[in-house]
């Protein structure tokens, strides 16, 4: 459901890149995520470990993106946040196209994998057709740009609870101690 072939590959496969890749750490900020035009233009072996994880994928063009929080497999609130690469911020509901953004939304919980139960998931349709997940992020660190603030701090709270009130069904997605 990305539209494109996203892998996670060592940082030192990612450097023998001779072809252009949007490369981005997929654990922290360790370096900007972006296209990169070949792979000699990443973190050298100075800054970042060769067995660093990194996720490569193929650079895909998006007319708009939007931010989903997602509760329980549904969206709970979400946002415009992008048209064209540009900012441009609209809530999921006054957006035109804010049906198909949830009926997508609906279709990548369907067809898996199962997701935690409070996740941000980003989605956009894409230049040359269809819809595509952009990425997934942990709620706690995603901007809520133009969503409604109540809303996503649900889902914030729930993807932050202590560990010991954490489901068993999202077990599973937590780090281990």
């Amino acid at each position: 459901m990305t539209g494109r072939n996203v892998e996670c590959v060592p940082l030192a496969a990612a450097r023998a890149l001779r072809r252009p890749a949007f490369v981005k750490p997929p654990n922290d900020k360790g370096f900007p995520a972006r296209i990169y035009p070949d792979g000699s233009r990443l973190p050298g072996p100075d800054a970042l470990d060769d067995t660093t994880p990194v996720l490569v994928s193929d650079v895909v063009a998006f007319t708009a993106e939007y931010r989903l929080f997602l509760l329980d497999g549904e969206v709970h609130t979400g946002s415009r946040y992008g048209v064209r690469g540009g900012r441009d911020l609209l809530p999921l509901d006054a957006d035109p196209c804010g049906a198909q953004v949830r009926e997508f939304a609906a279709r990548v919980v369907a067809a898996g994998p199962r997701l935690p139960s409070a996740i941000v998931v980003d989605v956009g349709p894409l230049v040359d057709g269809g819809w595509a997940v952009i990425e997934a992020n942990a709620a706690w660190a995603s901007g809520h740009y133009a969503a409604d603030p109540d809303a996503a701090l649900e889902v914030l709270l729930r993807a932050a609870r202590p560990r010991g009130n954490v489901p068993a069904a999202d077990e599973p997605f937590l780090r281990p101690q």
